[in-house]
């Protein structure tokens, strides 16, 4: 089975880096078409680009990763809204991580800025939610619309511009891709990429170059330096989904996430996303 992967990798890697040269080589015919076309060396080979990608080439085999084959037109298709459920656990006042259950509603935007999303918590003490709608955030609490505190609306704002998304859409989104380089941490060989958006808000992926699966990602928010790490990889709906996550702020825990169930493409009521 790994053999087999390992062999649809390389297959994706030099189809990409074949479209590249082709490309280069009717452009070169276009040019002036009454003098015959030297060969000429590609620029990357093949069998190069299965070794060395580039930074393009290795978050667009990541993304048809994540469509299972299908790429960002089957990610595109199904993930048009999105229920999720589970458990959460987040870092409170004193400290400590402080649990509840969450339930998580999206409605699928042109991009993430346009994305909808609510977020309701359910704590022991108190159940809120908050919501992402028009590039603005609120929260509703027994139907009363209020005003999040700025450390709970700029967590869940870092929830939706540093994921999984960030990287998965980063052509949506009008994106700057850099190819940072490729290590190995913890015995695991990593491609690193930075994924920068139009508002200069920049995420570093470490992505196996095995799977072409994002094991983690780092941000920075004023002076803290974030990491989330993925874990429990599985199939929901035809796509990859991780199933659980830890959010660090330095060494320190303050986010875990653990998704109970998740359901693509289900019709959700607009209402949901409003503050009226």
């Amino acid at each position: 089975m790994f053999l087999r992967f390992k062999s649809l990798i390389s297959i994706i890697l030099l189809t990409l880096a074949s479209g590249l040269i082709i490309f280069g080589q009717e452009n070169a015919q276009t040019k002036d078409e009454k003098k015959p076309v030297a060969t000429v060396a590609p620029v990357i080979s093949a069998k190069d680009a299965a070794k060395n990608p580039n930074a393009e080439q290795i978050i667009e085999t990541t993304i048809f990763i994540y469509g299972l084959g299908g790429g960002r037109a089957i990610l595109n298709q199904i993930r048009k809204t999105a229920i999720e459920r589970g458990k959460i656990s987040v870092a409170n006042a004193a400290g400590t991580l402080e649990k509840a259950n969450y339930q998580r509603w999206t409605s699928r935007g042109e991009n993430l800025n346009k994305e909808k999303i609510r977020l309701d918590q359910e704590f022991p003490s108190a159940r809120y939610s908050l919501v992402f709608n028009d590039e603005k955030i609120f929260g509703i609490f027994n139907d009363s619309v209020f005003t999040p505190r700025e450390d709970a609306s700029r967590a869940f704002q870092n929830q939706i511009v540093y994921g999984l998304e960030t990287l998965l859409r980063y052509k949506e989104n009008e994106s700057k891709l850099e190819l940072v380089g490729r290590e190995k941490r913890f015995g695991v060989d990593l491609h690193i990429v930075d994924v920068t958006d139009k508002q200069n808000r920049k995420t570093r992926f470490y992505i196996s170059a095995k799977s072409f699966r994002v094991m983690m990602l780092e941000y920075e928010d004023g002076d803290i330096k974030y990491r989330r790490k993925f874990y429990d990889y599985n199939i929901a709906q035809g796509t990859l989904v991780a199933f659980r996550s830890v959010l660090y702020a330095g060494d320190k825990i303050v986010e875990e996430t653990e998704i109970g169930t998740v359901t693509y493409g289900q019709k959700i009521d607009d209402g949901m996303f409003s503050a009226s």
